[in-house]
């Protein structure tokens, strides 16, 4: 597993939940469309139809790997992408269908109070414009509170969000069951809307989960969640930055759960306009398939050296604590408070011995905002302050391990 990466070096990257690099595997898919089969997808000489066969087989792989069909799966520029266009989309097409009854529905969504920053937000910006959101208070382990999901839903909900393993703690919440929630609630409101006639209500709501960091990790069958659109990332399993796709459930009937929010050639059957990135595609369905296919082995392997790690952790700072569920959380990721240490100080003194960590999500590490997501599970600010977070992945070895624990008692002890 080791490829070609960080190796003959002595620096230690154990930031995974930030990024992953190109698997080797995934970078020879690519390399043909970067050159000979170079055609612009929407062509229709020999060269666009090399092209659009990269796209099409694409598609079709990851279609098969999260129990969907062909045209639901949607390419986008990235995660971040493909989740503004689950919420905003959403809204836009509750809207069309209702017009209606505009001024007596005001679209609701509900989103947890930790999800990442591009679902967060996104509904900031949505809220400011009139849509109500909801934010969903969690546990101190890091649990939406299903409860108050059940007195959120209501006749102007169009959507939920919430995201199946978190970025920053790991904590893995129970989509199926909340589908179930969902489902029941939609259920009993169709039945409302046939008997008054507004049939055009019928779709809602609806569930959205990001899976960009539990994909490499968790089943993401979308059948088995009962998600009506799911989030995808290249970058976060060994694939390209710079692609993501969104899976958007079809309702085999006249009604869409989702509208455009770009104009342009229609291309993504009519949900994102714009030329195809063909090579990143690719590469994207080259490690979904790398991911599926080492998905149990992987997990099994991380996890172990992740409580590996820990031990020795707690064997050089027996105070050190996880934030966050330590039993339901993704097998490579650990969160931890290092009471009487500043987190930034680490990061640096971290980095300058050759151990790539984070305090949080990459999206908003450059800035100086405290993480929401710790914040929300009930840290107050001394212990956010002194959080980093460890995430390890398929190039991750034991040795490097071992090495990195020595490091880290010579920056604690001196």
């Amino acid at each position: 597993m080791a490829g070609n990466f960080n190796k003959k070096t002595d620096k230690i990257y154990l930031d995974y939940a930030a990024t992953t690099p190109v698997d080797p595997e995934v970078e020879k898919a690519m390399r043909p469309y970067f050159g000979r089969k170079f055609g612009n997808p929407g062509s229709l000489h020999f060269f666009g139809q090399e092209a659009m066969a990269g796209v099409d087989e694409s598609r079709e792989k990851i279609a098969a790997a999260i129990g969907a069909d062909f045209r639901e799966i949607i390419f986008t520029g990235s995660a971040t992408e493909a989740n503004n266009l689950a919420l905003r989309g959403a809204v836009r097409e509750f809207r069309i269908q209702n017009l209606e009854y505009r001024k007596l529905l005001n679209p609701r969504i509900i989103v947890s109070s930790i999800e990442h920053e591009s679902i967060l937000a996104t509904a900031r910006d949505l809220e400011s414009s009139g849509i109500e959101v909801i934010y969903l208070p969690v546990s101190r382990a890091g649990f939406v509170d299903l409860k108050k999901l059940k007195a959120a839903l209501n006749e102007q909900t169009v959507l939920v969000s919430i995201m199946h393993a978190n970025n920053e703690i790991g904590t893995i919440q129970p989509i199926a069951e909340i589908a179930e929630i969902i489902g029941n609630f939609r259920a009993t409101s169709n039945k409302r809307h046939v008997e008054n006639s507004r049939i055009a209500h019928v779709a809602f709501p609806i569930l959205h989960s990001d899976v960009a960091q539990s994909f490499q990790y968790l089943d993401c069958d979308v059948n088995k969640l009962g998600v009506d659109l799911m989030t995808l990332s290249g970058h976060k399993i060994y694939g390209p930055k710079g692609v993501g796709a969104l899976y958007v459930r079809s309702l085999n009937s006249k009604f869409c759960i989702l509208n455009s929010i770009l104009t342009g050639g229609g291309q993504e059957f009519g949900f994102r306009s714009g030329t195809e990135n063909v090579p990143l595609i690719v590469g994207f369905a080259k490690a979904v398939e790398l991911a599926v296919e080492n998905r149990e082995q992987e997990s099994k392997r991380i996890k172990n050296l992740r409580d590996y790690f820990w031990h020795g952790f707690k064997k050089i700072f027996p105070r050190a604590a996880v934030n966050g569920s330590f039993t339901n959380r993704l097998p490579n990721n650990l969160n931890i408070c290092l009471p009487g240490y500043s987190a930034e100080d680490l990061l640096v003194k971290l980095d300058l011995t050759g151990i790539a960590v984070s305090s949080g999500s990459a999206c908003s590490a450059r800035s100086v905002k405290l993480s929401s997501v710790l914040a929300a599970i009930g840290c107050n600010e001394k212990r956010i302050r002194q959080s980093l977070r460890f995430t390890f992945g398929k190039f991750t070895e034991k040795s490097e391990l071992d090495e990195a624990l020595k490091r880290i008692k010579n920056i604690i002890y001196g």
